[in-house]
């Protein structure tokens, strides 16, 4: 496309695009123009989390939001540079341009950067501070930093904060510059840089001109070129603590971090492997530190490997206290944990107690500690009785005699287990001797081994008496104790899963099942309680590896290793070991030897993909998405399935939220505000007792799974539900314990004083139960602002809820009371902020707007869906809260947001409502005639809707006219949605399909050869997306994503993509053709604008979505003077 054309898109607002039919030349919008030239459009798009790709792309997670994501690299070498001054300023482009664009500007002592938001993960420019020649002022709170050959401009607020910053950089620069008169280190004319690793130019996807890169220390930087690299002007800086390397093909290879993944291309081979080499260096740099090695060496003995004589060990084997060098440190592990426990004396940084070292550098020097590691090496007993009831053992004894050293020492050799070598071989082979660290041996019963999960219970005559032996890392089991022959053992390196069922769950009370490698599932029982957690402990031991040994700290329902796939590393599975204990599923992972403990109960999504011989779990929660699978799969499913469900019938054993609500009460309280806020006599209405009960049922089984639909439920049906609920609680809302207290404080004639005490029992009560207080108390808060429609004021609602939180027949008045007192006083009972307090008056406004407009209109109905639509963009500033009657279409809807906005429709407009979802990164523009409430009803938390002009609509218009068969067929790109999740299966890419389309199916073949189709799909089901998110790298950017829902709800995905952008919008033309019978867009669209009549609430107006600058500012300062005026006069 030629730069004529491109143009048009610099003046599109610089939210973006999803690179799909809507226009071409989209793969780089190039939203920044501010900073350069036309030339520089590719690398000005850096990287802000997602690299400036469309609106689309996933937002930075929260974790990441405060101070800014790269501020403090966990564990990294390169100590935090202190943050000197950061906020929000105005940048003018060198073009002399009088368009100012805001930017989070930061400046540490070493850059100075700034960025499109103070969330952004990756700067779009940064300074070196050593580079800056001065800073001036320029007029109009304006100044200018000036380097050698650029100069860039700045304005701030006011005359105050431009001093403040320029004082700040100029307190920065003369500190450089003293440290660089302290250090001889230049660097092509930019004083104080390191030296890098390498350097050199590499091409970067997405960008039209090669990139120069530099690593350097822990860091690896991006400039424009080689000239700016010498002035210190850069792009951005990764930090790689949280970067890993890994190769893609023959000169590829991939830069991932939590927040974008870059690829790279390198000139040849060779020059990929050393870029490979460099950068690995740079992580392996920031996840060290020499602090605790030059520590330790610097005892003289300790800077040489105690086996080999290297120098400078930087391994060390904690038990033992002697240091290692790498290739000794390998042999250590291989004598197992019960023999050296192997620690690095660079990265196991939270190893390295003072103690320890301390214990390290005197091992060679302190004659006690000598003696003891002497005396430990030949068999002494780490925990033998010393004879004094006092002190029993020899650490209770050091400890005694304050020896914090031997302390240390016996700690660390607490599950050391004394050699046992071969006397046939020599001692210079031990290293490849197998040791074993566990032992144990006695009577179980056991039944036959069985090939699939146990779903029924065993009866005790069918276990046999059987001889078990755990030795040398293998299970065996004999006919009696003198038997020599075992009948069979079990190897605990091929053990995939331990599981301890529910006692009684089989003939013998106490049972533990074991599941291997080759399909075979292993039960054992015992009647002693003690025996059998013995026999879990030791068989635990022997499988799971040092890596995860922290699991075996608490007691287990089921242990095991399972294939995985989780955050960037969607490509391919790895080996996780895995915990479950009540409701917390504890993981270790290769990449990290903590635990990651996740919450079962607490989960968003718990679900199930894939077809029935691919199955994956999917957990999904705030921070992360897991996907497992393993041999145990199904044993692991109902386990976990079973953990996450309520536990019985108190608040803190339901299923919980983020906020440690109870999710039933979250469904009902939600649903009731979006539906039911203006039913009348909401609450004081009983539901259907059959519905209710049903409802109530199925959500206290599983009410993350449960969605509640406007039509399936009514409002009374929900409502009651959520009262029977309260009042069924076994220990009631406010507990028994302080049900008392609570009614007598109601008898407190002084406010003040009583709502003081208000405030001192909701302390006391459980954290869930004080979560779940002032949910519910909010809840009814909002519902009494409607009491003119619903007619439940503060009194009605609480003589409805006082006998039901409180439990009573109704005839204590003082329930009520309590409710009362809480409702009225609600903002300052449970200390609610302003800004929460912000939040839901806007909600309110919104619904009240709502309901005005519809009785000014005489089409009110209560229950209406109330949802947020956004103008062209996602933006606070563009949003709408527009309310969704059951009868709205995706037409109505789209000319309800343009009225609103005041928008004229001109010819060849074509306005319309597109689904957006951000995960998938993928739009789907809604039919006119598409009912919009049950797409609402399907929404997920990543996606929402928007009103945009349809760039392709009139060409695909075109096509449709001018071809002459209904049906489509042609050569497209084709993945499954599998290849992604499905564990176990090459993970593949896109493959050349034949594809075609007529009225009542989509039809794939293997190629355009072919007479039978490999898949077929009822075209009518089908919902088309335009975009493929990129984390899937399609071969094109003209890409669509097919969903396919199944009868029993189960969604399958399916991703093409095609040459052409021409190639798309027929494609996707056809699909509109055939599924709405060939009506594409109407014949004559209703283009009358509705008058949308001023809404006023008393004498106070809501403040106008669109309208001159006098009528918001009289909006605002009439909610200024009075914010709960609103609130009173509903």
């Amino acid at each position: 496309m030629t730069k004529k054309e491109e143009a048009p898109l610099s003046r599109v607002p610089r939210a973006v695009r999803v690179a799909s039919l809507l226009s071409e030349g989209e793969e780089l919008s190039g939203d920044d123009q501010e900073d350069e030239d036309e030339d520089d459009h590719a690398y000005e798009g850096v990287p802000n989390g997602g690299w400036h790709t469309s609106s689309l792309s996933l937002s930075l997670p929260s974790t990441i939001a405060a101070p800014h994501p790269m501020d403090g690299p966990p564990g990294g070498s390169t100590p935090v540079t202190p943050v000197i001054k950061a906020g929000w300023l105005d940048k003018n482009p060198p073009q002399g341009s009088y368009i100012y664009q805001k930017r989070w500007v930061r400046l540490d002592a070493d850059h100075l950067r700034y960025f499109d938001s103070n969330k952004d993960a990756y700067s779009k420019r940064f300074i070196s501070v050593a580079c800056i020649s001065r800073v001036a002022a320029i007029g109009d709170q304006k100044f200018e930093v000036i380097t050698n050959n650029r100069t860039f401009a700045f304005r701030a607020e006011s005359d105050v904060e431009r001093k403040e910053w320029m004082q700040a950089l100029q307190q920065a620069m003369a500190e450089q510059r003293a440290r660089a008169r302290l250090s001889s280190a230049y660097l092509l004319g930019v004083p104080g840089s390191e030296q890098p690793d390498r350097a050199g130019s590499l091409e970067l996807r997405g960008f039209k001109n090669k990139l120069y890169v530099a690593v350097v220390g822990d860091k690896v930087q991006l400039y424009k070129n080689l000239e700016e690299y010498h002035l210190g002007i850069g792009i951005t800086f990764i930090d790689m603590s949280v970067g890993n390397v890994k190769e893609v093909d023959r000169r590829s290879f991939d830069l991932t971090t939590p927040y974008r993944i870059f690829s790279f291309s390198a000139d040849s081979e060779l020059e990929k492997e050393q870029w490979l080499e460099a950068m690995q260096g740079a992580v392996a740099e920031a996840l060290s530190t020499s602090e605790v090695a030059e520590r330790v060496w610097a005892a003289a003995p300790n800077r040489f490997c105690a086996d080999c004589g290297a120098p400078q060990p930087d391994w060390a084997s904690i038990n033992l206290c002697v240091v290692i060098c790498k290739r000794c440190a390998g042999e250590h592990r291989g004598l197992g944990a019960g023999v050296s426990k192997v620690r690095s004396l660079k990265m196991d940084r939270k190893v390295w107690t003072e103690t320890l070292i301390e214990a390290l550098c005197a091992a060679v020097t302190t004659t006690d500690l000598a003696e003891t590691q002497a005396l430990l090496g030949c068999g002494a007993g780490i925990s033998c009785f010393s004879g004094d009831p006092e002190a029993p053992t020899p650490l209770a004894l050091a400890e005694q005699a304050g020896q914090t050293l031997q302390m240390e020492f016996l700690r660390n050799n607490r599950t050391t287990e004394v050699p046992r070598l071969d006397s046939m071989k020599p001692l210079e082979k031990h290293y490849s001797v197998i040791l074993p660290t566990v032992s144990h041996s006695g009577f179980l019963y056991k039944t036959a081994s069985a090939g699939k999960l146990l779903q029924d219970r065993r009866a005790r005559e069918e276990f046999s008496r059987r001889w078990c032996v755990l030795s040398d890392g293998v299970l065996s089991y004999y006919e009696n104790e003198r038997a020599v022959t075992p009948n069979g053992e079990i190897r605990a390196s091929e053990i995939v899963c331990l599981a301890v069922p529910l006692p009684d769950t089989h003939g013998f009370e106490h049972t533990f099942e074991v599941y291997t490698e080759g399909e075979r599932l292993y039960l054992f029982g015992l009647e002693s309680m003690e025996q059998a957690h013995e026999w879990v402990k030791c068989i635990a031991k022997a499988f799971v590896p040092p890596l995860a040994e922290d699991l075996l700290a608490r007691d287990f329902e089921r242990l095991g290793r399972l294939p995985y796939k989780a955050g960037l590393s969607l490509q391919r599975a790895q080996e996780g070991w895995f915990s479950l204990s009540g409701s917390e599923l504890r993981a270790v992972f290769p990449e990290g030897p903590c635990e990651e403990p996740l919450q079962l109960r607490k989960l968003q999504e718990l679900s199930i993909q894939g077809d029935s011989e691919n199955q994956v779990l999917v957990l999904v929660e705030r921070r992360r998405t897991l996907y497992i699978q393993g041999l145990d799969f199904m044993g692991w499913l109902g386990a976990i399935q079973k953990a996450a469900a309520s536990m019985g019938d108190t608040l803190s054993e339901q299923q919980l939220g983020d906020s440690d609500i109870p999710v039933i009460v979250y469904r009902c309280v939600d649903y009731i505000t979006q539906c039911g806020l203006t039913s009348e006599g909401i609450y004081r209405k009983c539901g259907q007792t059959s519905k209710t009960q049903r409802l109530l049922e199925s959500l206290r089984q599983d009410a993350r799974s449960v969605h509640l639909k406007e039509g399936e439920q009514h409002v009374d049906d929900v409502s009651s539900a959520l009262k029977r609920f309260l009042r069924d609680l076994p220990d009631g809302l406010f507990t028994r314990a302080q049900r008392l207290a609570w009614l007598e404080a109601s008898e407190i004639e002084d406010e003040e004083e009583k709502v003081s005490r208000y405030r001192e029992l909701l302390v006391r009560l459980p954290p869930v139960n004080r979560a779940t207080v002032k949910a519910l108390i909010s809840h009814l808060y909002c519902v009494q602002c409607f009491s003119d429609t619903n007619q439940m004021n503060v009194h009605n609602l609480a003589i409805v809820f006082g006998p039901t939180l409180f439990q009573t027949d109704g005839q204590d008045y003082k329930a009520g009371r309590v409710v009362e007192d809480l409702i009225n006083h609600y903002v300052v009972v449970f200390s609610v902020d302003e800004e929460e307090l912000r939040k839901q008056r806007e909600e309110i406004t919104a619904i009240v707007k709502m309901r005005v407009a519809g009785t000014a209109s005489g089409t009110q109905h209560a229950g209406d869906f109330i949802c947020t639509v956004y103008l062209e963009e996602k933006k606070a500033e563009t949003e709408q809260h527009v309310k969704i009657p059951a009868s709205m279409t995706a037409e109505e809807l789209t000319l309800e947001i343009l009225d609103r906005r005041n928008v004229g429709i001109r010819e060849k407009d074509y306005w319309t409502c597109f689904e957006v979802n951000e995960r998938e990164e993928a739009e789907r523009p809604l039919h006119f005639a598409e009912k919009v409430l049950p797409i609402l009803h399907g929404l997920g938390t990543d996606s929402h809707l928007v009103v945009k002009k349809h760039q392709a609509m009139e060409a695909m218009l075109l096509y449709l006219a001018s071809r002459v068969s209904d049906t489509k067929h042609g050569m497209m790109k084709f993945r499954e949605d599998r290849s992604l999740l499905g564990l176990g299966l090459p993970s593949g890419g896109f493959h050349d399909r034949y594809f075609i389309l007529n009225s009542s199916c989509l039809r794939l073949y293997k190629e355009v050869r072919s007479h039978r189709p490999e898949k077929e799909w009822p075209v009518k089901s089908l919902r088309v997306y335009l975009g493929v998110k990129k984390k899937l790298r399609p071969p094109t950017c003209w890409g669509f994503t097919v969903v396919h829902e199944t009868e029993k709800h189960e969604k399958q995905q399916w991703y093409l993509c095609c040459d052409t952008q021409m190639e798309l919008r027929e494609w996707f033309a056809t699909f509109l053709f055939v599924q709405h019978d060939g009506l594409v867009w109407p014949s004559e669209p209703s283009r009358v604008s509705r008058a949308v009549p001023e809404v006023r609430l008393g004498s106070v107006s809501l403040i106008p979505l669109r309208g001159s600058e006098n009528e918001m500012r009289r909006s605002v300062a009439a909610f200024t003077a009075d914010p709960l005026s609103l609130l009173r006069n509903v």
